[in-house]
């Protein structure tokens, strides 16, 4: 991409942050996201308080959703030179992307209804 100087690294270290990230949704139904890590000074051990958790999860979800939407429409009205096939496959290559959102919805209301016990 030509990118100069240390620009080069911006897109694998935003592919490491969009990893991390999602890796930390697993922590939303796993025994390990409901309690600090003991490593962690003066928080290891400790329960993880519900909002610090949700808050997040609920923006990332929505962010997700939002922009799942406007891949969607842009894919669909953008003028592209792609055979009907290579649509096909670009499609259902990007499926799993538009139902990231609202699975990340599902599982933090989950989440906080179990915490919380509503």
């Amino acid at each position: 991409m030509l990118i100069p100087g240390w620009g080069l690294l911006l897109l694998p270290l935003l592919s490491l942050a969009q990893e991390g990230l999602a890796w930390l949704t697993y922590g939303l139904i796993r025994p390990w996201g409901e309690v600090w890590p003991r490593w962690i000074p003066y928080l290891g051990g400790r329960p993880v308080p519900v909002l610090a958790a949700v808050v997040p999860a609920a923006l990332g979800a929505l962010a997700c959703t939002v922009y799942g939407v406007l891949l969607v429409w842009t894919t669909l009205h953008a003028h592209m030179d792609v055979t009907p096939w290579g649509q096909w496959i670009l499609n259902a290559c990007y499926l799993p992307l538009v139902a990231w959102g609202p699975l990340l919805a599902a599982v933090t209301v989950h989440y906080h209804r179990r915490r919380t016990r509503i």
